[in-house]
């Protein structure tokens, strides 16, 4: 995916992916002939595969993921799984640079999916945490006590520099595990990820196996466990299986992965903000009702008037299917979102808009296609110097594979195109 700086309003975007391959000039930006896969088809990992392995001893924690707890930064959910009996709901916990120990006490639930029953999901808030702080973290009983760390962000505020990981459709696969391990080796360094839908893949399997949630939450453990990842929900979530009476949507997803919805007077763990450092994100749903006057519509629309640009000038939405697309497979799908929310994202001058679900990497230009009218014929995107950048980076892994076949010639909204699997980095500078 090469190295590219965006320009974004005053600051700048760097989005850092693998490896630069080939390249062509097209009608509109560039697109890349290089691909960076195994194969053409990328398979699940096997069960016994070392990356999943069960931690030793009796109903030890395992699938330990963190992510932001409040709105500012201050809190962290901590969640994990005992497969065998509740056991403890505690979480101990104290700064690197004290011996002071706290305690702080979760809740568990569990839900059963077909004929699969949960283990003990475990998610405990820690708040009141200093800014910028090292803190270690201890789950557990016994001798099956596990100890891990995070680092809280910078304190909110305009120049603070801070580095997001940008991972999509992710999977189990074997380039699943390359592209989280040179995640992990990247002297780039994310502070957290910003994840935008589609984790295990577990819908994959007959009778959407949530064994596959269980293995994916040991997989990915190694780095969630240690930063937080924002997640943000795809289609893969959903989890519908009605002919099966599951008619629940996201039922896995939203007991296992709780987010701070609440800090944001949202009504839905589905959609949410946050801030870090000096962005504001606002997470997107979707695969949930989005028309006018539902309740994501509402929420939203009542959210970006609060975004103070003075205290975080990055203005960040996520959400899983992309508003701009290039790549023939999933064409458009995202449009009816785009025509009801594009006209806010111009006028409260969103920066980046990031989505995964195509299968490959695309970056535009700043446009926008909101002139048009049922008269005036003008319905072609159009350079907008307040419009955001569109970042589709649904290229983590998956067994589905990579997509090859693009739109030519390549639209002129499109400003640089690659079929690989990687994730990125984004951080943020003044200039």
């Amino acid at each position: 995916m090469g190295m590219k700086w965006v320009g974004v309003g005053s600051v700048y975007l760097l989005v850092v992916g693998l490896i630069v391959g080939g390249l062509r000039l097209c009608n509109g930006g560039i697109s890349s002939s290089y691909a960076r896969r195994s194969n053409d088809i990328s398979a699940d990992m096997p069960l016994n595969s070392d990356v999943f392995a069960v931690p030793h001893g009796y109903n030890a924690p395992q699938q330990v993921h963190i992510t932001q707890g409040d709105q500012e930064g201050k809190a962290v959910i901590v969640s994990w799984v005992t497969p065998d009996e509740p056991g403890s709901n505690e979480v101990v916990y104290w700064a690197a640079n004290s011996e002071l120990k706290k305690r702080s006490m979760g809740t568990v639930v569990t839900y059963k999916y077909y004929n699969y029953s949960s283990g003990y999901i475990h998610h405990c808030t820690i708040k009141n945490l200093q800014y910028d702080t090292k803190y270690f973290y201890e789950i557990g009983i016994g001798n099956t006590t596990r100890q891990f760390w995070f680092t809280t962000p910078p304190e909110v505020g305009p120049d603070v520099p801070y580095t997001f990981g940008l991972i999509g459709d992710l999977g189990q696969t074997f380039d699943s595990n390359r592209t989280l391990t040179h995640y992990e080796l990247n002297p780039a360094k994310g502070q957290a990820v910003l994840f935008v839908g589609d984790l295990s893949y577990a819908d994959a399997y007959p009778l959407h196996d949530n064994n596959r949630w269980d293995s994916w939450g040991r997989f990915v453990e190694r780095s969630v466990a240690y930063q937080p990842w924002i997640w943000s929900a795809g289609n893969h979530e959903i989890d519908f299986l009605p002919d099966y009476g599951e008619t629940e949507p996201f039922k896995p997803y939203v007991h296992r992965y709780f987010v701070p919805y609440k800090a944001s007077k949202s009504t839905s763990p589905l959609w949410y903000s946050i801030k870090r450092a000096s962005a504001y994100i606002i997470v997107m749903s979707s695969y949930s009702a989005y028309g006018m006057y539902t309740p994501q519509y509402k929420w939203l629309i009542s959210e970006l008037p609060k975004v103070n640009r003075s205290e975080t000038p990055w203005l960040i939405v996520v959400m899983h299917c992309p508003l701009y697309s290039s790549y023939v497979h999933h064409y458009m799908e995202g449009e009816t979102m785009r025509v009801m929310y594009e006209q806010y994202f111009v006028k409260y001058k969103v920066d980046v808009v990031l989505s995964g679900h195509v299968h490959a990497y695309e970056r535009t230009g700043r446009v926008s296609n909101i002139a048009y009218n049922i008269e005036n014929g003008l319905c072609t995107p159009s350079n907008d110097g307040s419009a955001p950048v569109y970042i589709t980076i649904g290229d983590g892994g998956n067994q589905e594979g990579l997509l090859y076949e693009m739109v030519e010639p390549q639209p002129k909204y499109s400003a640089y195109r690659e079929p690989s699997f990687g994730h990125a980095e984004m951080n943020n500078r003044r200039t």
